[in-house]
């Protein structure tokens, strides 16, 4: 495992992606992650975001010094080479010209991050500062240069400690994965066994110990999260999972006889599908702003999801969608007290459903989730298909919500549907 400390770089997800796609797990934790937990998770290395502050301002976020002492490869990106640059030592200071932009940088070293680079060779990179190097720490070298960052790239051999002005996990660095995956494999040696056929494997072991002979229940859509979190807890448990389809009365056109019919055919769920499109129809009258919309609408499914639910016998799980940037995006790099962005499948359920959570997908990002679903052997058809928001078709009516203006929308849903593919 790489861990990855955020310092509040719009980036951050797109470096753990990056990895990720070089098939070595990796994880997302705010940078003021004590060195305890950081110590439990055991990485082969740490990687360093960028972020929009100054590291020698008063109120700049710091790991903790212990963290960038200890006794395994880290590289700093960005601000996170000022970060480790200022703690051995040397000195950080404003630039004399901000830079936003491509630009290229020269190599001078092609060893151990530059490898299968050329002394002397200029590639093509992507530069997003305000800051730089004036005064490198003892010890540290210069691995390449720009034009207006005479330190592009810098290192300390001997403690593993890499440095880089630039973003290598934007497509815009020509070289960028390859600078990725020389830290992981020949600086971290770690191994390239991060697949989804692994993931299918421990997750199936980890549901079937967690809830042995109990009934899980999940509330099923038809779009991508939740069909994937079926199939697998399925895959796991078989027929002690019952998937619950509400029909809103705002989805697509035929989407509730799509659905069910695809999943019964092909997967065998156990289903139960419940036709309340009058109830949220009626709910709606009269209800103009989207906002309260979603609310109703939310509020309306849980209602009747706790409703089937309470007629299963056994049940003592739910099954959720949960997916890996919900949850970054609920835990703010500055910790949990600052939170970017609430999510409603993040934080544990109401405590009358009395219901414990499974989250089968709560490690993935959206493209790993449609990977796992192909290795599930759901379609292209279902893995592939368009964003569908939650409230569904309620907040594309402008105004309110009626039988015949829902209508008009699916019909024009289903031209745009038909044309995308």
């Amino acid at each position: 495992m790489i861990v990855i400390l955020d310092f509040g770089s719009q980036y951050t997800q797109l470096i753990a992606r990056r990895v990720r796609e070089a098939h070595v797990y990796c994880e997302i934790h705010p940078y003021a992650l004590p060195i305890e937990r950081l110590r439990g998770l055991a990485p082969k290395g740490l990687i360093l975001s960028g972020g929009p502050a100054s590291v020698y301002q008063a109120d700049a976020p710091l790991a903790d010094p212990r963290i960038l002492d200890l006794d395994i490869p880290i590289l700093g990106i960005c601000y996170g080479m000022g970060v480790l640059a200022q703690h051995a030592g040397g000195r950080v200071a404003r630039a004399e010209r901000r830079e936003y932009g491509p630009a290229d940088v020269t190599v001078s070293d092609d060893a151990d991050l530059f490898a299968g680079f050329h002394v002397g060779a200029r590639t093509s990179v992507w530069m997003s500062h305000g800051d730089r190097i004036e005064r490198l720490p003892a010890g540290w070298l210069v691995l390449g240069s720009s034009d207006n960052s005479p330190v592009a790239a810098c290192c300390d051999h001997a403690r593993r400690r890499f440095g880089i002005q630039f973003h290598p996990e934007v497509s815009h660095t020509s070289r960028g994965r390859q600078i990725l995956e020389n830290f992981a494999f020949r600086v971290c040696h770690a191994t390239a066994d991060w697949t989804m056929e692994s993931f299918v494997e421990r997750e199936t072991q980890r549901i079937r110990a967690r809830v042995g002979s109990a009934g899980v229940v999940c509330g099923l859509s038809g779009g991508v999260d939740s069909t994937v979190t079926a199939a697998l807890v399925h895959r796991a448990l078989g027929d002690q999972l019952t998937c619950i389809f509400v029909d809103n009365g705002v989805l697509r056109r035929d989407e509730a006889n799509r659905v069910m019919g695809f999943l019964r055919d092909a997967f065998h769920f156990r289903i139960r599908a419940v036709d309340a499109s009058g109830r949220f129809l009626k709910r709606l009258v009269g209800v103009l702003d989207p906002e309260q919309k979603r609310r109703i609408i939310g509020a309306t499914f849980i209602e009747i999801f706790e409703e089937q639910a309470q007629r299963l016998q056994r049940v003592e799980f739910l099954a959720q969608g949960t997916l890996y940037p919900d949850v970054i995006e609920s835990v703010s790099f500055k910790g949990p007290s600052a939170t970017i962005k609430s999510h409603h499948n993040v934080g544990g359920l109401p405590e009358r459903m009395r219901l414990a959570l499974i989250e089968p997908l709560r490690e993935l990002f959206k493209d790993e989730v449609r990977e796992l679903g192909t290795v599930l052997g759901i379609p292209p058809t279902i893995i592939g298909r368009h964003p569908f928001p939650g409230p569904g078709l309620a907040i594309r009516i402008v105004g309110e919500v009626t039988a015949e203006r829902v209508a008009i929308v699916q019909a024009a849903d289903a031209i745009i549907e038909e044309e995308i593919r």
